[in-house]
């Protein structure tokens, strides 16, 4: 039980962190380019901590491409929180849509 329910939780953990070094930096649009990346490097090695187990612990009972399919809507659902919040740049019925979409082809890759 436990090693389908941790890969999800380490997933979201690791996608927050993915996503502050992927887009926190919009915020600070001013900030030398260099230290944006140099932050955001930082920021990704903690991403890495909780995606590689994540994604070992997760072969145990999923495929690479299950794997991979979760690991998108997640993404899409830390992203929306994310830009809402943090970046106040809510979705628009478009983005949903188009989200959407990508949690529909997610779930065909679990049909068996």
């Amino acid at each position: 039980m436990l090693e389908r329910f941790l890969p999800v939780l380490l997933l979201v953990g690791s996608n927050v962190f993915m996503t502050f070094a992927w887009y926190g930096h919009l915020r600070y649009k001013s900030s030398p380019l260099l230290l944006a990346i140099a932050a955001s490097w930082g920021i990704a090695l903690f991403e890495y901590c909780l995606m590689v187990p994540a994604n070992r612990i997760g072969s145990m009972v999923y495929s690479a491409p299950q794997l991979k399919g979760m690991q998108e809507v997640i993404t899409l659902l830390v992203f929306a929180g994310f830009s809402s919040w943090y970046l106040e740049q809510p979705l628009k019925w478009n983005h949903w849509a188009g989200f959407g979409l990508i949690v529909v082809a997610a779930w065909l890759i679990f049909l068996e």
